[in-house]
């Protein structure tokens, strides 16, 4: 055999060899789970740890109470404080985590979600309680709002975004009815301050997986996000502005354009809507029509548990369907079901009632996800701050000042009032 045709057998076998390598590594690369999943993981994980203390003032006010003597008027003023930042924060966090990084300040807001519901057990004095429940945890929360959600969808995703967006909106709620039921036994057999405690640790526990598996963009893992067209990675320039002059850069140059007050607009509705007036004023209404307490409480219950199916069926039809349709639809549904629930009130459950109660649960926050892909699309590179300010309308919507008692069975044809606004409104 002639040198020359030993060296063209030699060059092939390197060849054959090559192309079996790169055949391995494609089927490594396909059975291998992007990191942008595990990153989404992590994500619900914190978000379900952080969602712990919104289920705590609701079980911890009346031992609050009992102990210290405490006017409902203080604790109420706690609570008001802490969503208060818990809407006002969300701008700024999602500037902070541009500027700083998404772990480093998911993991600070862990930390003051943890100091805030652990030195709650030590406090003697109301302006504490206002310190440890309003700004310690509204800082907190307000850090790990939201916006927390859609950077994660917006830098780790490109298809399944909206999924993604959907099922991560969907931890909060998952994370209340985790932690409602533990932290009322706990109050019950143990005290008040133990079920704080559970608040504090789960807060903690996340913490570790947060700074070991978030990363900031996918090039930080040596990826491109997941969907995105094959390429080499390019690292990210990190923006020097500071992060409270780029937020409310971004809140002027969005507030010149309609888009941004419809979507405000909006999300203020859908907060009146449902936590302002729903969440607040169902039970009672309910109960002047002769519905015993705790059925009607049930009642609302079941609308959180159909809120995580409508939120995460929300974001998968986000990734299929025009997000300006989707919000019309459920704006329009939202006060159809408002204009008819006075005549549903009654002394019991029938199916119509139930009817609403699953209907409005579906409809709960399925406005996140269409509304996160709409600052996207509309403000591009701040559109998760754009959304975060669009969040802070959601938060200033939600306080409804609570009718006279009785009124609601006195005025039938009036009963929640605000539902007639809500049809012209979402249009």
């Amino acid at each position: 055999m002639s040198t020359a045709d030993e060296a063209f057998e030699a060059t092939a076998a390197l060849d054959l060899a090559a192309d079996a390598d790169q055949r391995k590594n494609a089927g490594d690369s396909r059975r291998r789970i992007h990191p942008a999943w595990w990153v989404a993981l992590v994500a619900f994980v914190a978000l379900i740890g952080a969602a712990g203390f919104r289920a705590a003032p609701g079980v911890l006010m009346v031992p609050l109470e009992e102990e210290f003597g405490w006017p409902r008027t203080l604790i109420s003023s706690a609570v008001s404080l802490n969503l208060v930042l818990y809407g006002l924060m969300a701008p700024f966090a999602a500037a902070l985590m541009d500027r700083f990084g998404i772990r480093w300040v998911t993991s600070i807001a862990l930390i003051l979600v943890a100091a805030g519901s652990g030195l709650t057990i030590v406090i003697t004095q109301g302006w504490q309680l206002m310190i440890t429940w309003g700004l310690l945890i509204g800082l907190g929360t307000g850090s790990m709002a939201l916006v927390f959600a859609a950077t994660i969808a917006n830098r780790w995703f490109v298809r399944r975004r909206g999924l993604v967006m959907g099922v991560l909106t969907a931890a909060g709620a998952t994370g209340q009815l985790i932690f409602l039921p533990v932290m009322a036994a706990l109050t019950e057999r143990h005290g008040w301050r133990t079920a704080s405690l559970v608040v504090t640790f789960a807060a903690l526990a996340v913490v570790p997986f947060v700074v070991l598996v978030l990363r900031d963009y996918p090039e930080d893992r040596g990826v491109t996000a997941y969907g995105a067209p094959p390429g080499r990675p390019q690292p990210r320039a990190i923006d020097s502005t500071g992060a409270a002059r780029r937020a409310v850069r971004a809140l002027a140059e969005a507030a010149r354009t309609r888009t941004f007050w419809a979507l405000a607009g909006g999300f203020a509705i859908c907060g009146a809507t449902t936590n302002g007036l729903i969440g607040t004023h169902f039970v009672p209404s309910a109960h002047d029509h002769g519905m015993p307490a705790t059925t009607a409480a049930g009642l609302l219950a079941l609308v959180g548990i159909f809120d995580i199916a409508g939120t995460v069926v929300s974001g998968v039809l986000t990734d299929r369907i025009d997000p300006r349709l989707l919000l019309v639809c459920y704006y329009f549904f939202r006060g159809v079901g408002l204009l008819v629930l006075p005549w549903l009130l009654s002394d019991a459950v029938h199916p119509s009632m139930l009817l609403f109660i699953i209907i409005y649960g579906l409809d709960w926050v399925a406005t996140v996800p269409p509304t996160a892909a709409l600052c996207r699309e509309a403000f591009g590179t701040s559109g998760t701050i754009v959304f975060g300010w669009v969040f802070a309308s959601h938060q200033i919507g939600r306080p409804s000042p609570p009718p006279r008692r009785g009124s609601y069975a006195t005025r039938p044809a009036n009963t929640l009032s605000p539902g007639s606004a809500v049809p012209a409104s979402a249009w």
